[in-house]
């Protein structure tokens, strides 16, 4: 039975991680809850162990009808990889308990910002020519492949916030890129909480078929409906991370 249910939340998570990311917010509660007495390294390894395989056909069904500019998120994966690698070294040393806090707060200000501006991310218009584009897009791989590493919660959304705001992509090219590097930060993680022993690897195939299910459907409706269906999912889903960190921070 308990595989049955974390299956299921497998199959939904890759559903909306596919389409704006986010499905860490359904995956691991479902783990959390499924199994209150298991590690938490070990249920955030098993996880990830589902997760790059959903997220890495997400890239490639993305791949083939968007048009992705690999000049600059091929070095930004990198950096992201890199970035992951450092924040989960930094984790081990220092705390994030200080995050807890502020990121709903830095949550409901990409939120509300969204909001705001109604045509953010609406129309794809590269705002860098191609040597400052791929040094944005590093940094940004950089800065949230630290983050993902040393504490996690709504990374897809900050890649696809900061692509659209920064590099002036729409929300459909933003998810299509942050989906590769999703999978480098995801890839690197799993690296370290495999050496660890931190991985389920009974339950990761049932659940890693399920995500990867769940991602083909995501990646169809997105690619179906376009940068405005994507942009209403990543409200939706920066609505909920709000709602689930807020009440993580302050009333657990």
């Amino acid at each position: 039975m308990e595989w049955i249910v974390v299956t299921l939340a497998s199959l939904l998570a890759g559903f909306v991680d596919a389409i704006v990311g986010g499905g860490g917010l359904i995956l691991l509660p479902a783990l959390f809850a499924t199994f209150p007495s298991a590690p938490p390294a070990t249920l955030l390894g098993t996880n990830k162990s589902a997760s790059v395989w959903g997220t890495s056909m997400a890239t490639w069904q993305y791949s083939r009808r968007v048009q992705i500019r690999w000049r600059a998120m091929l070095p930004a994966a990198l950096a992201g990889f890199a970035g992951a690698f450092a924040g989960a070294w930094a984790v081990t040393v220092i705390s994030p308990d200080f995050l807890r806090r502020l990121l709903p707060a830095v949550l409901l200000a990409v939120l509300l910002y969204t909001l705001a501006k109604k045509d953010l991310g609406r129309h794809h218009v590269p705002r860098f020519a191609e040597k400052a584009e791929w040094l944005a897009a590093s940094l940004i791989g950089l800065t949230v492949g630290f983050y993902d590493g040393f504490f996690g919660p709504g990374t897809g959304s900050f890649f696809v916030f900061l692509f659209v705001r920064l590099l002036g992509y729409d929300f459909l090219n933003a998810s299509a890129s942050a989906k590769l590097l999703n999978v480098a930060t995801n890839i690197a993680a799993l690296i370290l909480f495999t050496a660890k022993g931190h991985v389920w690897w009974h339950f990761a195939l049932p659940l890693a078929v399920a995500n990867v299910a769940g991602s083909l459907l995501g990646t169809h409706m997105a690619l179906k409906h376009g940068a405005g269906f994507v942009r209403w999912i990543f409200i939706f889903v920066v609505g909920a991370l709000i709602l689930k960190t807020g009440y993580d921070a302050f009333l657990r």
